[in-house]
């Protein structure tokens, strides 16, 4: 490992070090600080590290430092007093302004006279919020908070991440992305459509933060399991990038979301009129890599190197494409096919202390062989590598992927994408799942297909015919197009299953024990793994981090 990797691994546990642990993973225990306290503005310190421009936070360079004042815009200080104070998500703090700061702020008057704490708004606001028995409706109503008073909106989060995770992010917020036009409200983060081709550097400028330390960014072509939502799409880059706050403990401030639009191939949002984005075909080929091109670049002139931009449900021919292209040339990062794969190696790596053996001992079978099933299955190969020192074209012949047509051989190599056709083995063609798990045997099945309900109970029995503790992990999103349920894997496993999701599932009781499914979701990972990158310093990401994260993670949570 080398001395930036070491870095990078202490980093990341002396920022996680201090957190206490829960089924949904690492919750700051500090309470953000600077998001959430009493106080006026204060810019403290996150971590233990001095917060910095460009990168962020002062790197093993010593670069990077900036004052206090320098986070803040000309118009932030200009505004920041009065009425409009308190329509400044980032600075209003409601009825727990102080009797002191209400004179020092001109609020006298604007709000009611008592004086609650934040815990006691806090209070209030979980009491309402479980009033409401549709999900969306939470939804809609954690994001009018976060317009309101973002600090309270994290501090909910932060308290009451078991019970809010699934709100802000998977599965609600696919819902919430399917009907963002018709519950938008106001713009959170970038739009950059092909209307601005040729000026992305003066949208980029437009936001009024300067310091940026993480883009998430999608064209909204692959949302989850659902397909093309088109600019719909800006909900998963929020999402995600709450997660970065409340879980790795990146000031909002240093996060921007951002949705590239280049048009939609959903008929209904090209027929609904309160959709908000493009209403044309989706650009591809070169007018859109050039598209991508310009805004990689703005990206790195306006923002630095270290910037960390992770590309979020791009289309599968685009998300490998892009990797491939920027990750010699900027911060980039994946968390479909980089972001999983570290979450479910690490889960693997748990699981072993379970079952037994090695990860070389086990055969594994993937249901789906797109981003999350190919970068799943690289990396659980690179590590096999590492641990055995045989060459990873050989380590790759323990795992097996499935795809629409059957079973990825060898025979179909000619016609296979370039990203499957490593996984194409010697063996005679099997047409469906059920076929290819009698006849490739596998100890592991994972699912990444975006198809619900595809491990039946056959495939299900079938595992556990051969396997005393078959592993099965049904990871994708939201919860409708996960391919069976907890109850379904232990059901039809007689409770021999060890399961795991990508979205959350409630305890099951059979035969009168109670059985609590792990949850793989890469939300145990990106959080940390971003904040890492940050406070390394580091200008790329090499396998070597995500391996060193995956097995840092088995020490702190166990995810399946």
């Amino acid at each position: 490992m080398s001395s930036l990797q070491r870095h990078f691994l202490r980093r990341v546990v002396q920022g996680v070090g201090r957190e206490r642990k829960s089924r949904w993973g690492l919750i700051t225990e500090r309470k953000m600080a600077n998001v959430v306290n009493d106080g006026g503005d204060s810019t403290e310190e996150i971590v233990n590290g001095a917060v910095g421009g460009g990168g962020g936070v002062e790197d093993v360079y010593g670069e990077d430092f900036a004052t206090e004042e320098q986070f803040l815009t000309p118009w932030a200080v200009s505004i920041a007093s009065g009425y409009n104070l308190m329509r400044d998500p980032r600075h209003n703090k409601g009825t727990a302004f102080t009797e002191k700061e209400r004179d020092a702020h001109y609020l006298r008057g604007l709000l009611p006279p008592a004086i609650f704490t934040q815990e006691l708004q806090e209070k209030r606001l979980m009491h309402n919020l479980r009033q409401f028995e549709v999900p969306l409706q939470r939804y809609m109503a954690m994001m009018d908070l976060q317009e309101r008073n973002e600090r309270l909106f994290y501090k909910l989060l932060i308290d009451n991440v078991e019970e809010l995770l699934p709100v802000v992010y998977t599965p609600t917020v696919g819902e919430a992305c399917q009907k963002y036009g018709s519950i938008f409200r106001r713009p959170q983060g970038l739009y950059i459509s092909l209307k601005e081709k040729g000026k992305i550097l003066e949208v980029l400028k437009n936001w009024p933060e300067r310091n940026i330390q993480v883009i998430v960014v999608t064209d909204g072509e692959r949302i989850l399991g659902l397909g093309d939502l088109g600019c719909q799409g800006m909900g998963i880059p929020v999402g995600k990038l709450s997660l970065y706050t409340a879980l790795g403990g990146i000031r909002p401030s240093a996060c921007l979301p951002i949705t590239i639009d280049v048009g939609t191939n959903n008929e209904k949002l090209l027929n609904d009129e309160f959709y908000i984005g493009l209403k044309q075909r989706r650009a591809t080929g070169q007018e859109y890599a050039e598209l991508l091109e310009e805004f990689m670049t703005a990206v790195k002139q306006n923002y630095g190197e270290k910037v960390l931009v992770q590309f979020e449900d791009f289309a599968n021919h685009n998300a490998f494409d892009l990797l491939e292209k920027y990750t010699r040339s900027h911060l980039v990062f994946n968390d479909d096919i980089q972001g999983t794969a570290s979450v479910v190696l690490a889960g693997l790596i748990a699981a072993l202390k379970l079952v037994g053996g090695t990860l070389a001992d086990h055969k594994f079978l993937f249901l789906g062989a797109g981003e999350a099933g190919t970068g799943i299955a690289e990396l659980i190969a690179l590590e096999i590598s590492k641990q055995t020192k045989a060459p990873v074209e050989e380590t790759r012949k323990k795992i097996w992927l499935v795809d629409s047509k059957g079973l990825i051989v060898s025979s179909r190599k000619e016609s296979l994408q370039h990203f499957k056709k490593p996984w194409a083995h010697d063996h005679e063609p099997v047409k469906n799942l059920l076929d290819a798990v009698k006849a490739i045997k596998p100890t592991v099945l994972i699912g990444s297909s975006g198809a619900g309900r595809t491990f039946t109970k056959e495939v299900v029995e079938a595992m556990a015919s051969f396997n005393e503790k078959p592993l099965i992990l049904a990871l994708s999103n939201p919860t409708s197009q996960s391919e069976c349920t907890a109850e379904e894997a232990y059901t039809w496993s007689q409770g021999r299953a060890i399961f795991a999701s990508g979205s959350p599932f409630d305890p099951v009781e059979y035969n009168g024990t109670l059985m609590v499914p792990g949850q793989a979701n890469n939300a145990y990972i990106f959080p940390g793994f971003g904040l890492g990158l940050i406070m390394s310093g580091a200008i790329r990401v090499h396998d070597d981090l995500l391996l060193a994260a995956c097995k840092f993670h088995p020490n702190t949570i166990i995810l399946i």
